[in-house]
C-alpha cells in the first residue's frame, strides 16, 4: 500500500495533546467505535467494524483488492509513554507476495505510527508494525514505496499461524532511534491497515487493545 506524502500530511494537520501518564489509550472501542478516528482511502474500501467478542470490544477489518484505513490524531510524549501496546489477530496471510517490492507491498494486518514533518510534509516519518505474509519476524526494511519515510517492521511474519489472538509491545521511541538514527520525543498520529490492494487478494484481521504505556 502506498504511504503516499497527502496521507502523512493530512493525519498532521491537527493533534491532540495526549497527558503524560503512565497508560495514554489510543482505542476505546467499547465506549467510543471510531470516533475520533479518520477514514482514509486511496484503493477502493477495506472494511472497518466495531464488534464485541466476549468480554473483548474489536475492530474488525476486511480488505478484498483494497487499501484504506483509520487513523488517529494523537501527540504522545515518548519520554514519559514509550511503549505502544495493541492485540490482534488475522485471518489469513497472503499467498506469494514480496512484502519488500511495490507489487508485493500489503499486509494482513499493520499498525502504525507517524512523526509530523511539519510544514515539509516529506520529512514525515512512520513506523509500520506488521503481520507479514512471506518475511520472517523480526526483519525490518523500508518501504517499498518511501524507502526513507517508512520503515517496516515484521512483528509476526511468515512462521506466525493465523487464527489465534497475540498480544503485542514495542518500544517506539527505541524503535524509531534504531531505524531513523534519531532520538524522537514526540508521535503524532497511529493509524491501522489492512490492505491488499497491490497484490489483489483478500484478507481479514481484527485489532484491540491499543494504548501507550510507561513499561
Amino acid at each position: 500500500m502506498k504511504l503516499a506524502y497527502g496521507f502523512l500530511a493530512a493525519l498532521l494537520l491537527a493533534s491532540a495533546q495526549a497527558s503524560a501518564a503512565p497508560r495514554v489509550n489510543i482505542s476505546d472501542f467499547a465506549n467510543e467505535q471510531l470516533q475520533g478516528w479518520e477514514r482514509k482511502s486511496f484503493e477502493g474500501t477495506t472494511q472497518y467494524q466495531v464488534a464485541q467478542e466476549g468480554n473483548l470490544s474489536i475492530l474488525k477489518a476486511t480488505s478484498r483488492d483494497a487499501a484504506s484505513g483509520v487513523a488517529k490524531r494523537m501527540r504522545v510524549d515518548l519520554q514519559q509513554t514509550p511503549f505502544l501496546n495493541w492485540t490482534w489477530r488475522i485471518g489469513n496471510q497472503l499467498q506469494g507476495v514480496n512484502e519488500q517490492s511495490k507489487s508485493g507491498d500489503d499486509y494482513p494486518a499493520r499498525l502504525y505510527v507517524v512523526v509530523d514533518g511539519g510544514l515539509i510534509p516529506w520529512n514525515s516519518k512512520a513506523v509500520n508494525y506488521v503481520w507479514a505474509s512471506t518475511s520472517a519476524r523480526g526483519q525490518s526494511w523500508g518501504n517499498a514505496f518511501l524507502p526513507n519515510n517508512a520503515k517496516m517492521i515484521a512483528v509476526r511474519g511468515a512462521q506466525d499461524k493465523p487464527g489465534g489472538w497475540v498480544r503485542e509491545k514495542r518500544n517506539v521511541r527505541a524503535d524509531f532511534k534504531r531505524l531513523f538514527g534519531k532520538d524522537i520525543r514526540y508521535i503524532d498520529a497511529v493509524a491501522i491497515m489492512t490492505d491488499t490492494d497491490n497484490s489483489g487478494q483478500q484478507a481479514s484481521a481484527a485489532y484491540a487493545d491499543v494504548f501507550f504505556s510507561a513499561q
